[in-house]
């Protein structure tokens, strides 16, 4: 069985710990990032093709973060985490590549609904 790979970016370090622990308990390889610069490096050793990124990041926002991988890696598939409203942005978040975009906290069945789906194509 191909293992299933997750990266999650948030600047956040209970963030990224929560969503680690709850995804690999549900099977997966988790990998985590503080920050864009970061994940980059990682992508660069990883092959990874689903990704939470939180968009409110230190140096590289996640909306940058999200061309950069799509450009480079256009079947992966990139959820947007925000503590912020994105009412009136998801068409930015949709031309930056985001599969869909994710209000914190957010719940973990929506994470692991959301986990679930990007490998099923």
């Amino acid at each position: 069985m191909k293992k299933k790979k997750i990266l999650i970016v948030d600047d956040e370090a209970c963030i990224r710990n929560l969503f680690t622990t709850a995804l690999t308990i549900k099977g997966y390889t988790v990998f985590s990032a503080e920050s864009g610069e970061k994940a980059l490096e990682l992508l660069e050793q990883e092959s990874i093709r689903v990704m939470f990124l939180d968009l409110n990041l230190p140096g590289i926002n996640g909306v940058d973060l999200c061309r950069k991988i799509i450009k480079k890696t256009p079947e992966a598939v990139a959820y947007a985490v925000t503590g912020f409203s994105p009412v009136g942005k998801d068409k930015e978040y949709e031309a930056a590549g985001f599969t869909n975009f994710f209000s914190k906290p957010l719940p973990l069945d929506k994470l692991y609904a959301a986990a679930e789906n990007a490998f099923i194509n």
